[in-house]
């Protein structure tokens, strides 16, 4: 068993039915559930998770100069050109929380009580209207042909679930906050003439109406499967799932030839 098995295979951190304690649940696996209540089930309850991806360290580092990027601006109480060239009413805002709210595995939480479920997710930025309504803004990176300009594509609709839960962590904490959010989306440039030691990217406000009415039936619907005694079905498009029920079946009929 590879090394990640070994030191990730645990029970310490899964759901305990019947427990007071509130039990942790990321934005991430709430998309999981959504995706496949199988793979969801094995991580959470029987504590082995799917083999890692690997890590994205350019799209990290482009997080990290746009978060500093948008904190100067911040302290220094101006809009960021970006703002002023989409013309949205809209800056960054200061807010004592927005550190924490920015750390991974810490992030915005609230604990919903007809769950006993502590959901949390880490925002990019937060803004602010003349209204006085919180906006949520997400940082995108990626390298495309084409200009990016709205989120149409199928693998996109786990971004706007995203924005549309760090909404609803907000609104929960008693927060106004706008159904609009933002995505500031970066998509790298590959047709230049050189490399020159640097890389350029092409930057668009996507604007994004949330609506988080799909949330509390969703944390119902985790709840009943975390405390099942059952492991659910596959999500219908799961690759994993498919994998593994693909090898098993190789497994199963397999007979060694005979020379």
């Amino acid at each position: 068993m590879s090394d990640y098995y070994n030191s990730n295979r645990s029970t310490k951190y899964c759901y305990q039915k019947g427990s007071k304690q509130p039990f942790k649940l990321s934005r991430s696996k709430i998309d999981l559930f959504l995706e496949c209540p199988r793979c969801f089930y094995i991580d959470r309850v029987l504590g082995t998770s799917r083999p890692p991806g690997f890590p994205f360290a350019l799209n990290s580092a482009v997080d990290k100069l746009l978060k500093q990027e948008f904190d100067i601006h911040r302290s220094n109480g101006k809009n960021h050109p970006l703002i002023e060239k989409y013309g949205i009413d809209a800056h960054p805002v200061a807010h004592e929380k927005l550190d924490e709210w920015r750390e991974n595995f810490v992030g915005v939480q609230f604990l919903h009580k007809p769950t006993n479920l502590l959901v949390f997710g880490a925002i990019d930025d937060l803004w602010q209207n003349s209204k006085d309504e919180y906006i949520v803004v997400d940082y995108k990176s990626t390298s495309k042909n084409e200009q990016i300009t709205e989120l149409d594509k199928d693998w996109q609709e786990g971004y706007k679930r995203q924005m549309e839960v760090y909404q609803w962590l907000l609104r929960q904490n008693g927060f106004k906050v706008s159904n609009t959010g933002y995505f500031v989306y970066c998509n790298g440039i590959t047709d230049d003439r050189a490399f020159d030691a640097k890389l350029e990217f092409e930057v668009t406000l996507i604007p994004y109406e949330g609506n988080d009415s799909w949330i509390e039936k969703t944390l119902s619907d985790i709840k009943a499967c975390l405390d099942s005694e059952k492991i659910p079905e596959p999500g219908q498009d799961c690759d994993y799932c498919s994998y593994s029920t693909a090898r098993s079946e190789c497994e199963a009929n397999y007979k060694p030839k005979l020379f």
